[in-house]
């Protein structure tokens, strides 16, 4: 196991886009998100693609790589942020300068299509990373969210802790706006949390985007999936039929047979096509009577805030006192 350095105020953030070219097509939210993490004292570093545009993409292949090993190089940064997903994140996989960080393990944080790349990294360099808030995506958000999302953002990659429990924020938002037109917070509903279970669970929390996953699936950038890991997994703007094929591939590749936990995040405005029935309504359909606890509800996922989670380390579920907790070390001393 490698662990990134702990994060202080004044640090270096380098962001990068290694599929959807927010900072071209969300230009307001971007410079937003921007001043926002200045604001709390950061200093951002920007990607080589910042501005850049190829359609769907920021980028070629070989020019998002570059992007990213630029700020992997860089020692002066401390954290690496995506500044959004997209759908080609896995294409980086194979060009990316592992042994540089190996070198200088530093903070690879994101979410959705960059679970590719935090889940290559770590497979390929035992690094831990982070299930977190991208730049654009997440910091260009309006208060009180952002702050819940910065809070958490700062609770985990702060701390020289080995132990933490999360809470669960009060409220919640899958809202959709117009991101260049959006100009107050969101709409938000009143939280709920379910653990379907009893006792204690430990284990390795492994996972992240769900569609995702599949497009490195059996690969070298894969992890295999260990008996006892907690599985966390989540979706976005996906139809119920494409959710039940995930969960039934994840059925016949033999992962429920392994786990000790899933954790299911919330799923940002899920189409249950008429039938009213939720993503949990699905898995357990899919799981048929096989006993396998869930947490469900968890937002570490595509909607606001977002709650950072340290990938490849050890995680505590305790079902009978509805908690979730970290209980291994995810950073270094600085």
């Amino acid at each position: 196991m490698l662990y990134p350095k702990a994060l202080k105020a004044g640090d270096k953030i380098g962001f990068f886009s290694p599929s959807s070219p927010a900072t071209v097509f969300a230009p307001k939210r971007f410079q937003r998100a921007k001043s926002y993490l200045e604001s709390k004292g950061f200093k951002l570093v920007s990607g080589s693609l910042t501005g850049s545009s190829d359609n769907y993409r920021s980028g070629s292949i070989m020019e998002r790589v570059e992007e990213l090993n630029q700020l992997i190089r860089d020692p002066s940064v401390r954290c690496i942020m995506s500044t959004i997903g997209g759908s080609n994140s896995n294409a980086l996989l194979p060009y990316i300068d592992y042994e540089a960080l190996r070198n200088d393990p530093k903070i690879i944080i994101g979410y959705s299509d960059v679970t590719a790349l935090l889940m290559g990294i770590y497979a390929q360099t035992g690094l831990v990373t982070f299930y977190g808030p991208a730049l654009v995506a997440s910091f260009g958000e309006f208060p009180p969210l952002v702050d819940e999302t910065f809070n958490s953002f700062m609770d985990i990659l702060t701390s020289e802790s080995d132990i933490y429990s999360y809470s669960m924020p009060g409220d919640w938002t899958d809202v959709k706006h117009d991101w260049e037109t959006q100009d107050s917070g969101k709409a938000t509903y009143q939280n709920e949390w379910k653990f379907i279970g009893n006792g204690m669970v430990s284990g390795r929390v492994i996972g992240g985007n769900l569609n995702t996953m599949a497009g490195i699936w059996g690969s070298p950038y894969m992890p295999e999936v260990q008996r006892g890991d907690i599985l966390l997994i989540e979706d976005s703007l996906k139809g119920i039929d494409a959710v039940e094929r995930s969960f039934a591939h994840l059925l016949a590749c033999g992962v429920f047979d392994k786990v000790s936990a899933v954790v299911l995040g919330k799923h940002e405005l899920f189409d249950h096509k008429g039938t009213s029935r939720s993503p949990l309504d699905v898995l357990l359909e899919v799981l048929n009577g096989k006993e396998v606890p869930i947490f469900y509800g968890f937002d570490s996922c595509h909607t606001h805030p977002m709650l950072v989670t340290p990938l490849g380390i050890q995680a505590r579920i305790d079902f009978d006192n509805h908690r979730f907790s970290l209980e291994g070390k995810w950073l270094s001393a600085n």
